[in-house]
């Protein structure tokens, strides 16, 4: 039996070829991994998953998180619905982030299948954060060598009138479980860490969640976050996925971020994401 192809993307992630997610050997699971572990976010194209196919594949990678705020599938509890209705005018992720970072062990990452696509628009981009990582210069590396940072998800999913999806109506029905989110404690990663299945080190903050540096305040913060989050912005290190029908793309929570475009508006997109729970950061 052929092993899957994986051909190295620019910028970020490699697509994986000749491999059929419904019947994946366990030397081709081996190849996927690797490449996951390394790339940071693979995609695949032309798969024919059902629901049940989709939930088996990611169970291969771990313990399924259930998700607290995205609405279900009425089906499947373990399938988050990732949508944008055609009368609505903010789309959920339209905002460079990486998920789970406000949770104690942020998730491993997050198998993204394509259901209904617009006709134009609704690309994903990523970036890497291992690159992030490795480009900065020098004495910025010295610098957040040993910081750590508080990663918040209140202000994202929270009941307040000034919380991004209360504000926004991206949430009207695809956002729940506000008076949860009022009550989540605020964590701390490593800026910098490494990776758990690669070795590598990564930056780990982000525009979303990540609002200060432990010991410090959001305003003394503030300057070396932006710093970084516009290093991360400008670098050569993003791709551009585009979504066609059978497509699946699967990110590492922890070395990529990435950021739905909301560029199909009047138009319907619906996906299916399921999310692989992770481990402490160190």
């Amino acid at each position: 039996m052929s092993l899957p192809n994986v051909i190295p993307l620019s910028g970020v992630g490699a697509e994986i070829s000749g491999v059929d997610l419904r019947h994946v050997s366990d030397q081709g699971f081996d190849v996927i991994a690797e490449a996951f572990a390394q790339h940071g976010v693979v995609f695949f194209r032309d798969q024919d998953l059902t629901e049940a196919d989709h939930i088996t594949f990611a169970e291969r990678w771990g313990e399924i998180n259930i998700n607290r705020f995205f609405a279900a599938h009425p089906d499947h509890a373990e399938i988050a619905l990732v949508a944008k209705e055609p009368d609505q005018t903010d789309n959920i992720g339209g905002g460079w982030h990486t998920d789970h970072s406000y949770d104690l062990e942020p998730a491993l990452g997050s198998v993204l299948v394509a259901r209904e696509l617009p006709e134009t628009g609704g690309d994903t981009i990523f970036a890497s954060m291992y690159a992030a990582y490795e480009t900065l210069p020098d004495d910025l590396k010295t610098r957040i060598a040993d910081l750590r940072a508080v990663h918040s998800g209140r202000h994202i999913f929270g009941a307040g009138d000034d919380t991004y999806y209360q504000k926004s109506d991206a949430g009207q029905g695809r956002i729940g479980n506000a008076e949860v989110a009022d009550q989540l404690q605020d964590v701390v990663h490593p800026v910098v860490i490494t990776h758990p299945l690669s070795g590598k080190k990564a930056l780990y903050v982000n525009p979303a969640f990540t609002i200060r540096f432990e010991g410090q305040t959001r305003e003394e913060s503030h300057p070396l976050l932006s710093q970084l989050f516009a290093h991360c912005y400008s670098g050569d290190f993003h791709h551009r996925f585009s979504w066609t029908p059978g497509s699946v793309a699967m990110w590492d929570n922890r070395s990529t971020w990435h950021w739905a475009l909301n560029d199909y508006h009047g138009q319907r997109r619906i996906m299916h994401r399921i999310t692989i729970e992770g481990c402490a950061l160190g």
